[in-house]
């Protein structure tokens, strides 16, 4: 177990707060980091996995004009996700997470390994963009923990 799962799981038991999170490119892994610990049903509430854009709008309620203006790997995808998935589970903390993973789908301005992961609660909210190196599973474990090493800082 990564020590990131063990601190953000003692700060939010010893903080009494919870978080939902929204994974695109990161397929379930930090729903999975988060809820491999006992007593995470204390404050893992909801994991979405949205990985096509359809699953964005239509579950995570992402306007569509934002996935094809901004792009469904941009910071203001990235935002929104955050910010409904906290919304829709009545949580303190929500994280949105979109990337690209690999080893296809990267262009000049988003090559492999973009990801861009947000934290949304009701005092703060973070957007960070990161290029992470590696194959596939490589893109989506270091920005699973990314996100997690992000809570704990907020926390």
């Amino acid at each position: 177990m990564q020590p990131i799962v063990k601190q953000v799981n003692k700060l939010l038991l010893k903080k009494q707060k919870n978080v939902a999170v929204a994974e695109s490119s990161s397929g379930g892994l930090t729903s999975a980091f988060l809820t491999q610990v006992s007593g995470s049903s204390q404050y893992f509430i909801l994991g979405v996995i949205a990985y096509s854009n359809k699953a964005k709008v239509t579950i995570l309620k992402i306007p569509h004009r934002i996935i094809t203006q901004k792009g469904a790997v941009s910071k203001e995808t990235a935002s929104l996700m955050a910010q409904n998935i906290r919304k829709i589970a009545s949580t303190d903390f929500g994280i949105g997470i979109t990337g690209i993973a690999g080893p296809t789908g990267g262009t000049t301005k988003k090559p492999v390994g973009t990801v861009y992961i947000a934290i949304d609660s009701a005092r703060k909210h973070i957007c960070r963009r990161f290029h992470f190196n590696g194959r596939r599973i490589a893109v989506r474990k270091k920005a699973a923990l990314k996100s997690l090493e992000l809570l704990r800082n907020i926390l």
